[in-house]
């Protein structure tokens, strides 16, 4: 397990057992990452959920042995850059930067899985260049919730009141790692994924440690999808698509948007597995690896 000793936090970074540090500047950003297996195997991109980071696939990335994963810390996420104080963190707003890293690692294809907010990035990302994916994959998410046009106005009101609240807004101080850890732990993750999540979105400071998560990431966003703005992304899906729900996430509240896909996505396989929204990080890792996999490799268990 990942340890988050202070003195290894500030002599190093701390990376998980079997991963190599990788690092991208893309339209004057820092892109930050990790990666696991040979470069001459399969090329899996892997996009994060909301405040997580690359090591959200710590557990999951180890096991799927042929493939290259290349995990990224999105904008304002873990080691990565914060946007500029004139920017923006909309759904679509880090495709520019992603697509600058998959040339950089002069990927022409691969394969893509998405958590959450990684997810709906990943779904975003495949209709408009499904040239570039060969398979998709998505954990717990897959398009953003719609928004009615008549509510425009009201949600940039929101937006800009939210921006200038967020700002320049001090965001707590830990005393130790672990407080920081426990206080993950009360949001429902297991104590292993809160460390590997904690450890790579903190900042030593003065008297501690606090968030280098962008505090900007919590506000709403500008814009927000219409619902068929939203029924176009999913329509674009053409590559065959696994969508894997936990039992316990997302389904329970949004369900029938999940079961609806079958309609709209052409090439679509959906799952239910057993576990919380981050079951990528829980004791059925395994059994999700080979099922992630058995797909990837177009093969039926």
């Amino acid at each position: 397990m990942l340890q988050c000793a202070t003195a290894s936090f500030r002599d190093k970074p701390m990376t998980p057992s079997g991963a190599t540090e990788r690092s991208w500047e893309v339209d004057g950003l820092h892109i930050a990452g990790l990666s696991w297996g040979d470069t001459e195997k399969k090329p899996l991109l892997a996009l994060h959920g909301w405040l997580d980071n690359a090591n959200s696939f710590a557990m999951l990335a180890p096991q799927l042995a042929d493939f290259h994963v290349i995990a990224l810390d999105l904008t304002g996420h873990g080691k990565s850059s914060r946007r500029s104080a004139d920017a923006t963190y909309q759904i679509y707003d880090d495709l520019p930067q992603v697509l600058g890293v998959v040339q950089q690692l002069g990927w022409d294809r691969f394969d893509l899985i998405g958590h959450s907010r990684g997810a709906i990035i990943a779904s975003i990302l495949a209709a408009s260049f499904p040239e570039k994916i060969h398979h998709l994959v998505l954990l717990d998410g897959v398009s953003p919730p719609p928004l009615e046009a008549g509510e425009f106005v009201s949600q940039m009101r929101r937006y800009v009141i939210d921006k200038k609240r967020l700002q320049n807004r001090q965001t707590r101080i830990y005393k130790s790692m672990d407080l920081a850890v426990s206080a993950r732990e009360e949001q429902g993750l297991n104590a292993e994924a809160s460390r590997l999540i904690v450890c790579r979105n903190l900042t030593p400071v003065e008297g501690g440690f606090t968030w280098a998560t962008d505090p900007r990431l919590r506000g709403a966003s500008a814009v927000k999808l219409t619902q068929d703005q939203v029924d176009t992304v999913v329509q674009e899906l053409t590559m065959p698509t696994l969508l894997l729900m936990a039992e316990r996430g997302l389904s329970e509240t949004h369900s029938s948007e999940f079961t609806s896909l079958g309609d709209r996505v052409s090439d679509l396989v959906l799952e239910t597995f057993p576990g919380g929204h981050h079951f990528h990080m829980e004791q059925g890792v395994a059994t999700l690896s080979t099922r992630i996999q058995s797909f990837l490799f177009n093969e039926e268990l």
